[in-house]
């Protein structure tokens, strides 16, 4: 929806910079500023177009913005600064088209991507960090597919690597422990943490603790 609006926000402005002026442009950049209350889109066209125009930016933006009107999906368009023109949408209008389910598809979509995320190392417990990382990665997923890309999810089961390492170092070079001894304290807290509610008993937590404590003794 951002983007369609973007698109729309383009083409307005193309038509009135060449109804008003007889030019055309093969691109224009549309900034966000860098503050909300600004607007959504931020327009340094005027600064583009002074040089050719012999003509202030300021007073460019002006005329630029008593042409654009109110596109579809606008609130309005303001002057600022030295010519810059911000484009504020109508907020209401983007909230009842969400909460109504109404969703668009971005002409230039069509790109095949693949998003990997979560991705829990099984050597350790999970923890709220992964949750996040779950929540963020099929946010990004949704608006990718929500702009008409086709995307796979993957959650890569990482199985071995530094991670692995540092827990086996923990055990052998921080605790001094054998093989049958680590293997005695798997069998012993699992019977644990089948007994207990407190589930952190279970060996995962044992293997997160120890994971940290080498990393600062890195």
């Amino acid at each position: 929806m951002y983007l369609e609006l973007q698109q729309r926000l383009s083409a307005r402005l193309s038509a009135v910079l060449l109804s008003l002026y007889q030019i055309e442009l093969n691109g224009f950049a549309i900034e966000q500023p860098p503050d909300l209350n600004f607007g959504e889109y931020a327009l340094p066209v005027a600064f583009e177009l002074a040089r050719k125009l012999r003509k202030a930016p300021k007073v460019i933006a002006q005329e630029i913005v008593a042409a654009l009107g109110l596109p579809e999906g606008f609130a309005g368009f303001e002057v600022a600064g030295a010519g810059y023109i911000n484009a504020r949408l109508d907020r209401s209008l983007q909230v009842h088209a969400i909460a109504a389910g109404e969703t668009t598809r971005s002409a230039s979509a069509g790109l095949n991507a693949i998003v990997e995320h979560t991705s829990i190392n099984p050597n350790k417990a999970a923890h709220i960090g992964h949750l996040r990382n779950a929540i963020l990665g099929d946010t990004f997923v949704n608006l990718l597919r929500a702009t008409g890309h086709s995307v796979k999810v993957q959650n890569y089961i990482d199985n071995t690597g530094v991670q692995v390492a540092d827990v086996v170092v923990g055990f052998l070079q921080l605790e001094g422990k054998t093989v049958a001894e680590v293997e005695a304290e798997i069998t012993r807290r699992d019977g644990l943490a089948a007994a207990s509610t407190d589930k952190k008993e279970a060996f995962d937590y044992r293997c997160w603790d120890l994971y940290a404590r080498v990393s600062q003794w890195y």
